[in-house]
């Protein structure tokens, strides 16, 4: 494949050379070293980081659709280590520094902007709560910076403050934080793999498993059987479609979560604002629509859709900091399928069944880990052990007790 630089633009634009394919079609193999179920940001980086750090060169990606069109491209394209807890903090603080980097080693532009994530505090307890995180975050050598209204207003002069229904005591920035493209992201990643001799399969999917004892040894799929030393699943809110083929029951459930784009406009907000009075997060991207979302439509489903309720919440909750966007048109709205855990913390471990690892549980957490995960998951994958950064996210710690909430919110997977 061709490699991307601004020389490299020149050269052919000069002289007419045509660019070689950005992607490849191989055909499916009947047995790999290791299969990767999921084509989404978190199936394609973990393929790529099994090649690139461990060695592997019979890697196969299987995706029952289109590459790009899950969640890696369903989402709102925030990325942050803004956590409390170290378990979450230190491990979106690797993917944080993964993204710092990410278009130049996989040579391709994801549009990383560190444009700051500022979270807005609407009481005394908020800002409490916000000074703790923060605190916990600078004990990680994480940024973070505490913010009075002055400060805010200075930072985001956009926003209405004075004389508004949910008054503004201050906010929590991590100036690090920002955005990335999530289309890019799946093709960067993609193009990245296969350069790696990956073979993404795509309109394949998965029908069941093939099993020797307590042993997953191979796939089912609708090209045919494919064999593997190791399976790893990294298939978002299709998880436990899947894990149902084995009997296996995971403390996850499926459920929609809406994100909205309206039309292009001239720049007007160059930070990511979250809503401290609800829940509410926007963004400008980089064509000039304003990209944004809220809650959970808190229901068991499988639909890539979500209910007007949630939209009435949402666009309510924007209005209520930036009343000057009421006359933008939405221009489309959809919904990603998410898979909920029990404790808000995702789930990277080896399965109950031998050579069946399982990458899911990652809430509203997916898009920033992307490259995180990957790292992480490629090396459970490949030592049959967790990295220390994800050590603490096994699905034993539901029977053991040593759960991670970030939120407090118990074992009600609606709440995280």
């Amino acid at each position: 494949m061709s490699h991307y630089s601004a020389w490299q633009v020149f050269y052919r634009g000069l002289f007419g050379k045509k660019w070689s394919p950005a992607l490849t079609y191989p055909e499916l193999q009947s047995r790999y070293d290791v299969i990767i179920i999921g084509g989404g940001g978190h199936g394609l980086a973990t393929a790529y980081y099994l090649a690139k750090n461990h060695g592997y060169r019979k890697i196969a990606v299987i995706e029952k659709g289109a590459i790009g069109l899950g969640n890696v491209g369903r989402n709102t394209t925030i990325i942050r280590s803004n956590y409390m807890l170290p378990e979450n903090n230190r491990f979106y603080e690797k993917s944080l520094q993964l993204w710092e980097s990410l278009s130049q080693e996989i040579n391709y532009n994801v549009m990383f902007s560190q444009r700051g994530v500022l979270n807005l505090a609407h009481s005394d307890a908020q800002m409490d709560a916000f000074a703790r995180r923060g605190n916990a975050m600078r004990l990680q050598d994480i940024d973070a910076k505490l913010l009075n209204p002055e400060q805010v207003k200075a930072y985001l002069p956009q926003l209405a403050m004075d004389d508004v229904r949910f008054p503004i005591y201050g906010g929590l920035v991590q100036t690090r934080g920002g955005t990335a493209r999530h289309d890019a992201v799946a093709w960067g990643f993609a193009r990245a793999a296969l350069t790696m001799g990956v073979d993404i399969i795509q309109h394949c999917e998965v029908k069941d498993f093939v099993m020797q004892g307590d042993r997953v040894v191979g796939i089912e799929t609708t090209k045919g059987r494919v064999l593997a030393d190791k399976i790893g699943m990294a298939v978002a809110g299709s998880t436990s479609l899947l894990a149902n083929k084995l009997k296996l029951k995971l403390p996850i459930e499926s459920m929609p979560l809406q994100a909205f784009v309206t039309e292009a406009i001239k720049p007007v907000l160059n930070r990511v604002v979250t809503f401290g009075a609800g829940h509410f997060y926007i963004s400008q991207s980089d064509k000039g629509s304003l990209v944004f979302g809220g809650n959970l439509d808190t229901y068991n489903s499988y639909a890539q859709r979500g209910n007007l309720p949630v939209v009435d919440e949402v666009i309510t909750e924007c209005l209520a900091l930036f009343p000057q966007f009421a006359k933008l048109r939405l221009l489309r709205s959809w919904a990603g399928i998410m898979d909920m855990s029990m404790d808000g913390t995702p789930i990277i471990s080896a399965s109950p069944y031998e050579g069946l690892y399982l990458n899911c549980g990652w809430c509203y957490g997916g898009f920033k880990a992307v490259p995180g995960s990957g790292f992480v998951f490629a090396h459970t994958i490949a030592n049959g052990k967790p990295h220390q950064l994800n050590a603490a996210m096994g699905l034993e710690r539901f029977s053991t007790g040593n759960i991670v909430d970030e939120k407090g919110a118990g074992p009600y997977p609606k709440a995280h």
